[in-house]
């Protein structure tokens, strides 16, 4: 199942594309694909599920950018990639989805969340 996202502003590096689709990787329950007309393709993964310790404040300004509220909750993601053969995920820039209304930002939180986390199988120690 796709999901029509729709950025509030280009994700930083990727301007100016503001429009994706997200998908659900089969199979693995929390990831995704978010994919560009372009062929530009990031892999985010559901922090609930994969980084559960992980609970980053979201100014209001920006889950209101989202149409996040009591009705409609925003998840939050964070982009996960392969590096030296081991995922690792960016917690210093996590994104935030609407999936009620297809509206999605990336949030830049600042230097206290790394920005290359060694992600580890949900339920490992």
């Amino acid at each position: 199942m796709s999901t029509a996202l729709t950025f509030v502003e280009s994700p930083p590096g990727l301007a100016p594309l503001v429009e994706f689709d997200l998908d659900i990787v089969d199979g693995a329950p929390g990831l995704y694909t978010l994919r560009a007309e372009t062929g530009l393709r990031l892999f985010l993964v559901d922090a609930p599920v994969y980084v559960p310790w992980y609970e980053p404040e979201i100014d209001s300004e920006s889950l209101a950018s989202v149409g996040s509220g009591e009705d409609s909750p925003a998840d939050l993601m964070v982009v996960a990639t392969i590096s030296d053969g081991a995922p690792i995920v960016n917690l210093m820039a996590p994104m935030i989805v609407n999936r009620r209304t297809g509206a999605a930002a990336q949030v830049i939180l600042g230097d206290e969340w790394p920005l290359r986390a060694e992600l580890k199988r949900p339920g490992a120690a």
